[in-house]
């Protein structure tokens, strides 16, 4: 696997150049006087057929690794990416033949300009290039990035060695410009953030995001596919599994619904914004870790006030 000079300082430079499937534990430097940070521990984890999953930081990385074809699914930040790269290096030597991104957010995207020299290309929805631009410049973040350089408008389709890999843009839900990415043979699908475990999801008002639409999204995903397809989660509550199956996105669906029927009766109410965002969760829903993060956003989509 080809490494440019920067990448082999990066990876020499870890710690921790055993195997990564020992969970070895990997911890960024705290500023001086600063309480240190949780050690990031990054994870190999098997799915099915040649599909797995990492995680470490950030969301999730999906990948597809065989003696023809090497896929990964998001990037996640620029200090975890090596993470993957160097645990990659133990699987195959094959380059990376595409790297898809589920949506822009730089927990998504923020290692791209690091696997960049090892892809053979960076595929994203048409919407994602914008999007990640116009966030760059706003956290002054510009010479970080990498952009897809092929980008699609609503499927796309490719086949690498023995699979199949194919993405679907169903509208908007966490951003304008998720989709979900299936490897069909294995019958495995991405989901990027549109699928959030046990765990409130974010909505992204500014980047396009719809609360409402994001039901029947979720709705299509499970009709596009079987009843034995095999979720990955975008995140997932602290402690929790990150993959799983239609049920569990259907749970979401009804979280989601739970949440826009209540912000509903709160507008009718005549509850202000902030009375609404005091919401400490939505009744029925408690178990979900965190405060509603996309009540706001259905607030301002649905009082039309954003």
């Amino acid at each position: 696997m080809y490494l440019d000079r920067r990448q082999f300082v990066v990876l020499s430079s870890l710690g921790f150049v055993g195997a990564l499937s020992s969970r070895t534990l990997f911890a960024q430097q705290a500023p001086a006087g600063a309480a240190p940070a949780a050690p990031t521990i990054p994870e190999f984890k098997d799915v099915r057929r040649n599909v797995g999953v990492f995680t470490a930081r950030g969301g999730t990385i999906g990948y597809l690794v065989t003696s023809d074809a090497v896929v990964m699914v998001d990037s996640q930040f620029a200090d975890t990416a090596p993470m993957f790269l160097k645990g990659l290096q133990a699987k195959t030597t094959r380059k990376i033949d595409l790297l898809i991104n589920s949506h822009h957010h730089p927990d998504h995207t923020g290692g791209n300009k690091f696997m960049q020299p090892n892809v053979g290309k960076i595929v994203a929805h048409a919407n994602v290039p914008g999007l990640q631009k116009k966030q760059a410049a706003q956290q002054k973040t510009e010479d970080n990035q990498a952009y897809a350089d092929t980008t699609f408008d609503k499927d796309w389709k490719v086949s690498v060695g023995k699979e199949t890999v194919s993405a679907r843009y169903y509208g908007p839900g966490h951003t304008s410009g998720d989709i979900a990415i299936t490897f069909e043979s294995a019958n495995v699908v991405h989901m990027g953030d549109l699928m959030s475990f046990q765990r409130n999801p974010r909505a992204d008002r500014p980047a396009g995001a719809s609360v409402p639409n994001w039901i029947p999204v979720l709705e299509r995903v499970v009709k596009d596919h079987s009843t034995d397809t095999v979720y990955i989660f975008g995140h997932s509550k602290a402690g929790e599994r990150v993959t799983g199956s239609s049920r569990d996105l259907l749970d979401l669906r009804n979280y989601l619904t739970a949440l826009v029927d209540f912000a509903k009766k709160q507008i009718a109410a005549g509850k202000s914004p902030e009375e609404i965002m005091k919401t400490p969760a939505i009744p029925g829903f408690e178990s979900y870790e965190g405060t509603p993060a996309a009540l706001e956003a259905a607030y301002l989509e649905l009082s039309g006030k954003g």
